[in-house]
């Protein structure tokens, strides 16, 4: 039995789906993983148009979503925009601990007490 190699760039077939990719990438906090995603969705609308959009050769553009690159920000705002896409800037979610009903602070007040001398 022969099995392919999955190529997530012919899944990529909508707006939605490729800003739920790249914000699942980016979330990581992986630059590798960034990059390779954002090659999947370059090959998904087709490097040469990419290519020509931001002003790199097909050479160069492949070079530069290659994991191990570390292309300027300002190209990866190019690649980004011919992409038709947009990064966001918001603040990390923190995990908020779980508020205190009054009688838990009461008793944590009353037990606090007791041990003093």
């Amino acid at each position: 039995m022969k099995v392919s190699k999955l190529d997530l760039s012919e899944l990529l077939d909508s707006e939605e789906v490729i800003a739920g990719v790249l914000n699942d990438a980016l979330q990581s906090n992986d630059s590798a993983v960034l990059m390779r995603t954002i090659g999947y969705v370059a090959k998904a609308r087709g490097v040469a148009q990419i290519s020509e959009a931001t002003g790199l050769g097909r050479e160069s553009l492949y070079k530069t979503l290659s994991e191990n690159s570390h292309p300027r920000f300002e190209t990866i705002l190019k690649i980004l925009n011919a992409l038709n896409v947009q990064m966001t800037i918001v603040p990390k979610k923190i995990a908020h601990k779980k508020p205190l009903v009054v009688a838990e602070t009461k008793a944590a007040y009353v037990a606090h007490r007791r041990l003093k001398p």
